[in-house]
């Protein structure tokens, strides 16, 4: 199945959660779809990065994964999602967090350069732990991606409002009119 990496699927507000949110419907396995399970998408997958990623700045032109790093940071990839998840549910993450690190080091020390996309995942989550933002992370109440909420109030529910809060607006709407019109 062939896809476009689009604006949206950058919505995680860091590289690192990105690259997790590659995963759609992580949380309902029977719907559950890895958007790496095709080479050729993970390939595409830094080029998009280069264009729509909130950190693209930081870590200049993404070279692809090379193929013998593909196990490797898909195995952080996990990591990144299973750490920041709990994180962002208030679970118990010291355990996740040195399975993460081992991962994240293992990255960086394979990785060709600081251009390589699997150097770069590694580094956009060690930013992560560095900064306050990790204070803002959040998961979405639509899609179940991780996302930074970087409002003012720190009231963002979704990942995109154009595209999970519409979605979930619909949804509500369309029960209350089905429960409106319920004799």
């Amino acid at each position: 199945m062939s896809f476009s990496w689009t604006p949206h699927r950058f919505a995680g507000g860091a590289l690192a959660l990105d690259v997790a949110n590659s995963v759609i419907l992580r949380v309902d396995p029977a719907r559950s779809v890895d958007r790496f399970a095709m080479p050729e998408q993970l390939d595409a997958f830094g080029d998009a990065a280069n264009r729509f990623s909130a950190e693209r700045a930081l870590f200049g032109e993404l070279a692809p994964v090379e193929p013998d790093n593909r196990t490797g940071f898909l195995a952080l990839r996990e990591a990144i999602d299973r750490y920041f998840r709990a994180r962002a549910l208030g679970q118990d993450h010291d355990g996740l967090l040195a399975d993460f690190l081992e991962k994240a080091a293992a990255m960086l020390r394979k990785a060709s350069g600081s251009a390589a996309l699997e150097a770069a995942t590694a580094r956009s989550a060690l930013r992560l732990l560095a900064d306050g933002e990790i204070e803002r992370l959040k998961i979405c109440g639509n899609c179940g991606w991780l996302f930074i909420d970087r409002s003012r109030n720190r009231s963002r529910a979704w990942c995109d409002m154009a595209v999970c809060g519409n979605r979930a607006k619909a949804s509500r709407h369309y029960h209350r009119r089905k429960k409106e019109a319920e004799p």
